[in-house]
Order: structure tokens, then C-alpha cells, then sequence
């Protein structure tokens, strides 16, 4: 158990006092030693100047990248980008004018439409189907015939989810293949946000978008970053991938231009020791992650029948269902809040399509859920 109040920390700072923070999406978990060891032993200089970006950065970064997910990138399709959110917007500002149209997936990840909007973007809607069995929620589906209504109204780029953040999909080659069709023969630039890329469960691969077809990397640029697997959101440590040597030259201008493809010292160093010594910390922090979702799951099944968890394939990330509840939002978040003191995400904010939903964090002692769990619980009896 690590106290995070008062570290300047979004998670818990932000978060309504005495309710239990399961909601931004960064872990509870402490930092990897190898990591906070090489940031330390960069303080050993007390003089923190400009860097610039060692020989072996993005050889090491594509070398972590083939083993995990068996896509041969060469290193000078990367780039730094300052965030995945705002390597997003920049792709925007790169290749788009202001009022252009951008699609989105929802329920998605609600920054894609707020940075869009506030782009100047029009936002286009092509919403997932849902997947039931049994009256149970197990899965969602891409909408093809959305998404050539969309392309039909004008929509430009594709910003896509890969894995599926809040449901936790890692979307299949073929669902991808026949994305990468359709958008390639309509001239659709896809922008696949691969954050959590790293954290697909036993039993699932995350498969990157531009490695499907040469269609798919010839239209793409690809974001990826350490930071949700390695707990280092506050190091920022983002890059992008971009096959296509025209769009990788217009985009790498833009950042040029603009001096945003250089990271920061620790950037640097925590992203090398990362990608040089996690791979056994991270399979050990995805079995722990493993078992809060199993534990969750069981929890609910056992105790609160009416609430159904979605089980994510990747991420610490969990879409639960409380539509049998018959609760309004607006209720069933002060339900949440003031009778059982938990502060989740509104399901709503990742669209219409998450009415009656919201997303909770895993990423924490498993202490913290039991607690948390125990707390819903006592509220229904109340």
C-alpha cells in the first residue's frame, strides 16, 4: 500500500475526499526498481541540461516491440511524441483543417472526441454493437456499416482504439484486415492509439494495426508508450510508428518544426530501462492484474448478480454493466458516490453508448477491491 495524497497525483488529488479513487487509468502499483534506479542514477550529475536522443532509443524500442508483438518496425519510422493525446491532436493539426470530420468508435476513450472538438475537428459517430449471450454483455463488434456512413459524410481520419479502451477488446487480424480495406480503398488515414498494447491477458495478443496488411501500414500512424504498463503516465514517454514514408515525412516535419520530438531526460532513461529489463516484471504485474479482474468477476456473480462485468481481454481496465439496476446515470453515480463511496468513471463520458455503465480501475492491491466490493455491497443493503 502506497499513499498517493498529496503527490500532486490526478488519481487520488482529484478525486472526491474520502471515496475510493478506481478510476483514471494509472496504477497503484509502485514503479519498477530498474526504472526509478536509472532516473536516480541520471540525478547522480546535479546538472540536468539539454539531451539528445541516444543511438540505441528507438532501435530498443523496435526491438521490444518485434518480440512482444512480432511486428518487424525499423527504427526510423519512430518518433517521440509528447503523449498519446496529444500525438493524436498534433496528427490533426498535421494533416487537417480546421472543420474536417474524424471518426470515432464509441463507447471510446472520451479524449478522442474532446481533442478533436476542440481541434476545430467535426466528430463522426460510428458506435461498436454490442455482443450479447444470454442477456449478458460479452463483447462488442466493429460497425462496418457505420463506419462507410461515416467515410460517406465526409470523415477524414479514423482514430481507433487497439485494444478497446473501456472494453478491453483486443480487436482480432481479421476485424483489423477488414478495417484496413475499407479505409484504405476510401483514402481514410487511421490513427491507432495502441497504449495499452502491452497489457493483453493470458490467452489473448494484441495485434498492431499497421502490421495486418501493407494497406494498413502504408495508411496509419501508430501510438505506443511504456507508461501504462510500467506505471510511468508521468514520464512522458510516447512515440510514434509511421511505415508510410510520405505520411512519416509530413507528420516527423510537423514536430520538427515545432520542436516537439524530443524527450525529456528521464523520458529517456525510464523508457530504456523499460524496454532493456521489464519483460519479467511485466508478465508478473499482468498475473496479479489478472487475478483483481477473476476476483472482481467472481465477487459480483456471488454478491451483486444485477451488476455484470464485461472481462477485459487487455488492460487494468473493467466495463461493468449496471443496467439491470434500473437506475438513471445521474443516480446510479450519486448511488456510487455517496452510498457506496466510490469514485469510478461515468460511462456516459465514453459516449451515449456507455448509458448505464462505468469503468473501474483494477490496477491496485487487491485489499483495495475487497474494500471496495464490500462497500457496494453494504450500500444495496442499506
Amino acid at each position: 500500500m502506497i499513499d498517493r495524497r498529496g503527490t500532486g497525483c490526478v488519481k487520488f488529488d482529484k478525486a472526491p475526499k474520502g471515496l475510493i479513487p478506481l478510476w483514471v487509468a494509472d496504477m497503484d502499483f509502485r514503479t519498477p526498481d530498474f526504472v526509478m534506479d536509472a532516473i536516480r542514477r541520471r540525478l547522480d550529475c546535479p546538472i540536468l541540461g539539454y539531451p539528445f536522443i541516444p543511438k540505441d532509443y528507438f532501435p530498443t524500442i523496435a526491438r521490444w516491440v518485434r518480440n512482444l508483438h512480432g511486428w518487424e518496425v525499423d527504427p526510423d519510422w519512430m518518433c517521440f511524441v509528447p503523449g498519446i493525446v496529444k500525438g493524436i491532436g498534433l496528427a490533426e493539426c498535421a494533416f487537417l483543417a480546421r472543420g474536417s470530420k474524424v471518426i470515432i468508435q464509441p463507447p471510446v476513450y472520451h479524449p478522442f472526441r474532446i481533442v478533436s472538438q476542440k481541434n476545430g475537428m467535426e466528430v463522426l459517430y460510428a458506435p461498436l454493437k454490442p455482443v450479447e449471450e444470454k442477456g449478458r454483455l460479452i463483447g462488442y463488434e466493429m460497425d462496418f456499416d457505420a463506419l462507410e456512413r461515416c467515410i460517406d459524410a465526409g470523415g477524414k481520419v479514423l482514430i481507433l482504439s487497439n485494444p478497446q479502451n473501456p472494453a478491453g477488446i483486443c480487436w482480432s487480424r481479421a476485424t483489423l484486415e477488414r478495417l484496413s480495406e475499407i479505409t484504405s480503398e476510401r483514402g481514410v488515414l487511421v490513427v491507432s492509439d495502441e497504449i495499452h498494447a502491452e497489457m493483453a491477458h493470458k490467452g489473448f495478443r494484441h495485434v498492431p494495426y499497421a502490421s495486418v496488411s501493407e494497406a494498413a501500414a502504408m495508411n496509419s500512424i501508430t501510438f505506443m508508450a511504456p507508461s501504462k504498463t510500467f506505471n510511468i503516465a508521468g514520464v512522458v514517454s510516447s512515440y510514434a510508428i509511421i511505415p508510410n514514408p510520405e505520411i512519416r515525412q509530413r507528420f516527423f516535419a510537423f514536430m520538427d518544426a515545432n520542436e516537439l520530438d524530443y524527450p525529456s531526460i528521464f523520458s529517456i532513461e525510464a523508457t530504456l530501462a523499460a524496454y532493456r529489463k521489464g519483460a519479467a516484471w511485466r508478465r508478473q504485474m499482468l498475473r496479479y492484474v489478472e487475478g483483481n479482474i477473476a476476483f472482481v468477476d467472481a465477487y459480483l456473480r456471488r454478491n451483486i448478480p444485477q451488476v455484470k462485468a464485461l472481462l477485459p481481454q487487455a488492460s487494468f481496465l473493467m466495463w461493468l454493466d449496471c443496467r439491470e439496476l434500473g437506475m438513471s446515470q445521474k443516480n446510479l453515480m450519486y448511488f456510487l458516490k455517496r452510498k457506496a463511496g466510490l469514485y469510478l468513471n461515468d460511462g456516459s463520458m465514453f459516449g451515449d453508448e456507455g448509458i448505464g455503465f462505468v469503468r473501474l480501475n483494477v490496477g491496485c492491491p487487491r485489499s483495495v477491491l475487497s474494500q471496495a466490493l464490500e462497500q457496494l455491497r453494504s450500500a444495496f443493503t442499506e
